[in-house]
Parts: C-alpha cells; structure tokens; sequence
C-alpha cells in the first residue's frame, strides 16, 4: 500500500513541478490528478490497494483544509479588504456550479431514458 501513496504524492510532485516549469496558472495538483487518471485509463483498471489508499484519504479529507483555515485566519484582515469581491466570486461560482450541474444531470437523465426507450 506504501507504493500507491508514494504513486499519489509522486504524480502530485510531477503536476507541481510541470505547473511551475510552463509557468500556467493551474493547479498543480490537480495536473497530478490528472496525471494519474491517465496512467489508470492506460492501466485500464484501479488496483484494490489503490483504491483503499484514497479511501483512506478520502475519509481523512478534512484533515487536509486544516492548514487552509489556518491561512485565513492568518491573512484574515487582508481577506477582509477583499470581502465583497471575495462574497460575490462565491455566490456566482456556486450558482455557475449548481446550474451546470442540474444541465448536466437533465443531459443524462434524457440519454438515460432514450436508451431505457429504445432498448424496450
């Protein structure tokens, strides 16, 4: 199991270091995720221990925002010069979100329903 958390941090330390060296503005975890979601489409297959390595970290998630609160009760007054464009970011990208989601789910539920349709 050690060799799949080390594969996650590695494919994390590559995003991060790809990210830096194209000097993009992304996430350099995320290009990690991204990262070893190809190795696992050209693998083909998650293996068992893998899968219970991110399991896991999934249910330790929120151990990991810790150092992020910390951050911004650290920077606090410095986030409060910037509170309503900060307020207004976040409502619009969770409307954004919220609303992308129910178009993406009322795309599915058609396809759904067409192949439930046409199966019959």
């Amino acid at each position: 199991m050690l060799e799949y958390l080390t594969l996650i941090l590695a494919c994390q330390l590559v995003g991060e270091l790809a990210v830096s060296a194209a000097a993009v503005p992304f996430p350099g975890p995320v290009a990690g995720m991204l990262l070893l979601f190809a190795l696992l489409l050209v693998r083909g297959e998650i293996p068992d221990n893998l899968g219970k390595v991110a399991a896991t970290l999934l249910n330790h998630l929120s151990l990991m925002f810790v150092p992020a609160g910390v951050g911004v009760m650290v920077h606090f007054e410095l986030l409060g010069g910037d509170a309503w464009p900060l307020s207004i970011a976040l409502v619009v990208s969770t409307v954004l979100t919220i609303a992308v989601t129910a178009l993406v789910m009322r795309m599915l539920n058609r396809r759904l329903s067409a192949a439930g349709e046409s199966e019959e």
